[in-house]
């Protein structure tokens, strides 16, 4: 039985719990030291008490880099069994969340199939959940409509909840002075801002924010507090909509801390690369160093079909600035529903991306594997090749297909190898090269 409320509450109070364990043994860190960092804010781990299968993970600038996958059935796709072959394909490529976007049908077995059986941290956007949930159009929701479906999430085990809670009633006025080229692109915080001006009412999500601390504090749910208004494209990057923003998601860090709530910050968007760094510093100064979640940023409007790579271009800056936490992006961004190659192929860009930022950040242990990397190619051990490799079965699969003469070479070098020619010089061999 917890004797404590949530993860936050525990380490203010000086308990160590098990998944605080978990986290100091993944990340080459003592207990205390991630205890004190969940204390300061400055590391969520996003476990719901209901969620009792998890493999807990911390999320916070000095640890590893974290990687989300998106995942969720849609009015044009609508196979949960498809859905569920994605999520089991991205818990055995290393995501360590799922965010369930489902927007069509009945959508609460299917969550409570993750919470009950995924490893990985399980999160939610409630506002989508809310039009399906009840049948009713958006406008004919009430404010305690939406906290009920955050309510319901919590209950039905999810970790973190991904909430618009930092645009206002002054909001609408910004998005109609500033002239943004692309408006609002957050799904959820178009959902919000529709509601807003078609009710004339107050964000419900920032209306009743104590409410919605209550819930969390209950449960143990972290608040990943969206950003309705990050920029959807170069030109809307870094504007007064998308920075003042920002600052309210920074007033209600502080609210959430003080109810002994994990917070999440999550970030752009689309940015051109020299504005990164400058934005994941501000996000740590304004948000006192809570984990920053970024999707991308991706750092050109003009690669349809390539985005996972624009993304992980952004997101590997992103992380090596100091966000915490990349939201996968596939090559189907913009375009379609991701079916499971494009999962594959949007894992494998994040992890590139978080790994190569982790390495910039020196990370405990992070270049043990890329040394042990040098250590096979130097030998022509291509067994522990494959073995140290983010995707061993597509680089085993490029090797056979082209298989060289002669297996201490590649088919593109041969006896031209470089490494080969220096082994022999270097043991004073013959180096045969016709």
């Amino acid at each position: 039985m917890r004797n404590y409320a949530t993860q936050m509450d525990a380490a203010k109070r000086g308990m160590i719990t098990p998944e605080m364990k978990a986290v100091a043994a993944k990340e080459f860190r003592t207990e205390e030291e991630i205890r004190a960092l969940v204390a300061e804010g400055r590391v969520a781990i996003c476990a719901n008490k209901l969620h009792t299968c998890i493999d807990p993970n911390g999320v916070g600038s000095m640890l590893r880099t974290k990687i989300n996958v998106n995942l969720g059935v849609s009015r044009d796709c609508k196979d949960y069994d498809v859905e569920m072959q994605k999520v089991m394909t991205a818990v055995h490529m290393g995501a360590e969340a799922i965010m369930d976007l489902s927007s069509h049908g009945n959508t609460q077995p299917f969550r409570r199939k993750l919470t009950a059986e995924c490893p990985a941290m399980i999160g939610t956007v409630p506002v989508y959940d809310s039009v399906i949930h009840y049948q009713r159009d958006l406008a004919e929701l009430t404010a305690k409509d939406f906290i009920d479906v955050v309510r319901l999430h919590a209950e039905d085990g999810v970790d973190f909840v991904t909430l618009h809670c930092g645009i206002t009633r002054k909001t609408i006025d910004q998005i109609k002075k500033h002239k943004r080229k692309m408006n609002i692109v957050s799904r959820g915080g178009s959902l919000v801002f529709a509601w807003m001006c078609m009710t004339g009412n107050e964000n419900p999500f920032y209306e009743y924010f104590d409410e919605i601390l209550d819930i969390c504090r209950e449960y143990d749910v972290t608040i990943s507090l969206g950003d309705a208004c990050r920029p959807g494209c170069l030109a809307d990057a870094s504007d007064v909509c998308q920075i003042e923003e920002l600052v309210r998601l920074g007033e209600l860090t502080r609210r959430a801390w003080a109810r002994d709530v994990q917070v999440m910050v999550e970030g752009p968007g689309h940015m051109p690369m020299d504005q990164i760094e400058a934005n994941m510093k501000l996000q740590q100064t304004i948000c006192m160093g809570a984990p920053f979640y970024v999707l991308g940023p991706l750092v050109t409007d003009i690669a349809p079909g390539y985005d996972h790579i624009t993304s992980a271009i952004g997101g590997a800056i992103a992380a090596a600035s100091g966000a915490a936490f990349l939201c996968y992006v596939t090559p189907a961004e913009h375009l379609a529903l991701p079916n499971v190659e494009d999962v594959k192929q949007g894992i494998i860009a994040s992890r590139i991306a978080a790994h190569a930022a982790d390495i910039a950040k020196k990370v405990p242990h992070a270049r043990d594997i890329d040394d042990q990397m040098a250590d096979a190619r130097k030998a022509f051990d291509w067994e522990k090749q494959w073995e140290c490799s983010i995707d061993p079965e597509t680089a085993r699969s490029i090797r056979d297909s082209r298989a060289p003469e002669h297996d201490d070479s590649c088919s593109m070098c041969g006896k031209f190898c470089a490494v080969r020619s220096m082994n022999k010089a270097l043991n004073g061999e013959y180096i045969d090269i016709l």
